[in-house]
């Protein structure tokens, strides 16, 4: 019969065993981890913009359609270039911006208590000779967080494709915004009005068809969710707003 010390001890050096061991395996699986995340994100990026890869292949094809990376401050100026595998101005690849923490500070910097100006990624490709402009989104929807990315034709205007996902929205109601038929829905839609203002483009409960809305600017919201919808259509407003700037420097000018 064991006594009480001994089976403490050896419980005690198992456990410290086996923490270690846990700790060394998370370690080692760290890298693929994040080069998943990685391809996972190089995948929306391709996705909106009807570019449809398997993730193990997402890197690759990334790197095939991208033309530059760029980050942008909230006056339209580019701070930082990356091009070709090298960041060739500012400090940080656009790409490893962290849109969550941009949109935060937005907010801290509208009231004076952010220390610089947002950066706000632009993902510019070359899809069989015609260039499109990828924005990345990101939102909150009923019960989490939403993301995506929404790529704009040559005119950086008119809609070319979008993709969605979520953390938690529930099955068969919010997080339909994942599907292919409410994505395909913004094809076509445009960002600025008849005036050159921006007015987004709005997910409408009860369909656009039903509402006073302008069909251009708007598509149907996800039966039964509501407040995903929502969350959706303030978060094309939040993150597309952030780039009205650059485009009305640089776009419309060269029209």
């Amino acid at each position: 019969m064991f006594s009480n010390r001994y089976i403490y001890i050896y419980a005690s050096v198992m456990v410290i065993i086996v923490a270690a061991a846990l700790s060394t395996a998370s370690e080692l699986l760290k890298p693929y981890q994040n080069k998943n995340i990685e391809n996972e994100k190089f995948q929306g990026i391709l996705s909106a913009a009807e570019v449809d890869v398997p993730r193990s292949q997402a890197n690759e094809a990334f790197e095939e359609y991208i033309v530059e990376e760029l980050a942008i401050n909230s006056e339209g100026d580019v701070v930082c270039r990356y091009v070709d595998g090298k960041l060739i101005e500012g400090d940080v690849r656009p790409f490893n911006i962290v849109l969550k923490e941009e949109l935060k500070l937005k907010k801290d910097f509208k009231y004076g208590k952010a220390k610089r100006n947002p950066k706000w990624p632009l993902y510019i490709m070359d899809i069989g000779g015609e260039l499109k402009y990828v924005v990345p989104l990101q939102g909150v929807g009923l019960w989490g967080a939403i993301w995506g990315n929404i790529a704009f034709d040559s005119d950086f205007n008119t809609v070319a494709g979008t993709s969605f996902d979520h953390k938690s929205e529930t099955p068969g109601l919010g997080a339909e915004i994942n599907t292919k038929e409410f994505q395909n829905q913004f094809k076509g839609k445009q960002i600025f009005d008849q005036n050159g203002n921006f007015v987004s483009v709005s997910v409408v409960k009860g369909g656009v068809a039903n509402s006073a809305i302008n069909p251009i600017h708007g598509v149907d919201a996800v039966s039964g969710g509501t407040i995903t919808s929502n969350g959706t259509s303030e978060m094309l407003k939040d993150c597309i707003e952030n780039y009205v700037s650059y485009i009305k420097k640089n776009i419309n000018n060269n029209e």
